[in-house]
């Protein structure tokens, strides 16, 4: 039998020698064919939004997956409940305004036009778009679906529902758009020449700030901190959830970037996405691998919440530019957004930081360091043009979500009670427990 395979080896390593002239010429037709038809273009460009849009709307799963694994078992339930409500407020926001403001007539400025968005008519076929425009706003939705998840995981297991959804239509309906539309819209960013291929900053600071102002007013899960400064850990339900999560966003991933090139219609951009495919699951490999180095080193054990964290931050950190960079730079890129992880989830327990899933070294601080890096491989940017855009987005966010915060603190108050939060938010908002064969919230932890 070995032989028989070795000889079918060997006639296969011949026949594939003698094709070598006919597939270079190939190659070379293919490098030289004539551009397809403008309706198979729209079809192929259509097909990546629709494709890459389900990715990242199955990243909802994974957002809630990875919440659920890393909050305590009695307040599973809320996160749960929690992003499918987000998820839904977020398409309704982006219909009723969000599109609009970020697309429609910003023109260099910035903000677009108030009103909701019209989707394609029925059988309808706008060749001069390139692609159908519901498949465009259904892409670019999703989107801010996962902006909003981020704040989810920050706040949990001490926030009241009510109050989330409002800050959620918010930022989704209003807040995102009007930044996004700085770059993404064609505004005064884009015009400048800020660099933000997927969102690194547009999509995860933009959360990952916003998170971190609600974390400041909603202040820390009670007995997270001693007062002599001590941090006690608050394990989270489950690591398979965690997990599952963690691997449903890498899938997810790669429609958030390698659509995010927005045309497939040619053998350039087929090829342009595969490259940010494959530059993608580097630098989360590299932010895991890093992670799990760093954890070993410094606590001599490996931590499989940094190590699912690595993962994540190493994915925000190439999104920003993942077609420029070769793989060494992907790498490179990925792999230290791994650390800031491992470095930043102690340093805001110094601060008293309470931020539950870990989304602000991952989505704020990672997604910083993702777009000042874009001028590595990317010359057509430059790292003053990218401060600038950091800088705008964070101050914008951070204030505008902190106002909000605020108001919603001061009219309806935003954190549930010290006994309800001891009791858990399964059992006290929504009156569903996950796990509810294992006993009251308040007797279990």
């Amino acid at each position: 039998m070995k032989k028989l395979v070795a000889k079918g080896a060997t006639t296969l390593a011949v026949l594939s020698l003698s094709a070598l002239p006919v597939l270079a010429q190939d190659t070379a037709a293919a490098a030289e064919a004539p551009a397809v038809s403008p309706e198979v273009a729209y079809i192929f460009n259509t097909l990546l939004f629709l494709i890459g849009g389900f990715l990242v709307m199955f990243m909802a799963a994974g957002f809630a997956m990875l919440e659920a694994g890393l909050v305590r078992s009695k307040n599973v339930s809320m996160q749960c409940l929690k992003n499918i409500a987000l998820y839904s407020v977020a398409g309704l926001m982006f219909w009723i305004t969000g599109y609009n403001l970020m697309y429609s007539g910003v023109d260099g400025g910035f903000i677009g036009s108030f009103g909701p968005y019209s989707f394609d008519p029925v059988g309808g076929n706008a060749l001069d778009t390139g692609y159908s425009t519901a498949s465009d706003w259904f892409f670019q939705m999703v989107f801010v679906a996962a902006t909003a998840s981020i704040v989810s995981g920050t706040v949990a297991e001490r926030v009241k529902l009510w109050p989330f959804l409002i800050f959620t239509a918010i930022l989704t309906g209003i807040l995102y758009p009007i930044s996004g539309s700085w770059q993404w819209g064609a505004g005064w960013l884009s015009e400048m020449g800020f660099s933000d291929f997927a969102g690194s900053t547009i999509v995860h600071s933009v959360g990952g700030w916003a998170a971190l102002a609600g974390a400041l007013i909603l202040g820390a899960r009670t007995g997270k901190y001693g007062a002599d400064g001590s941090v006690h850990p608050m394990p989270g339900s489950s690591m398979p959830l965690a997990t599952l999560g963690t691997f449903i966003l890498w899938l997810g991933w790669f429609g958030f970037n390698g659509a995010s090139q927005l045309a497939m219609g040619s053998i350039g951009d087929v090829t342009d996405v595969s490259r940010i495919f494959a530059n993608t699951n580097m630098a989360a490999a590299a932010g895991v691998v890093v992670a799990i180095i760093l954890t070993q080193v410094l606590y001599k054990k490996v931590d499989v919440t940094m190590a699912l964290n690595g993962a994540l931050a190493g994915l925000v950190s190439i999104t920003a530019e993942p077609l420029a960079p070769s793989v060494w730079q992907a790498v490179f890129i990925g792999g230290v957004g791994g650390a800031i992880v491992v470095f930043a989830v102690p340093m805001l327990d110094k601060l008293k930081i309470d931020d539950v899933v870990g989304a602000i070294p991952v989505h704020l601080i990672a997604g910083i360091w993702g777009t000042l890096i874009v001028p590595l491989s990317n010359d057509g940017a430059s790292y003053g043009t990218q401060i600038v855009g950091i800088a705008a987005y964070g101050v914008f966010t951070f204030v505008a979500s902190g106002i909000v915060w605020y108001v919603l603190k001061l009219a309806v108050g935003v954190r549930v009670s010290e006994e309800e939060e001891a009791i858990g938010l399964d059992k006290v908002e929504i009156g569903v427990e996950a796990y509810p064969e294992f006993g009251t919230g308040s007797q279990r932890l």
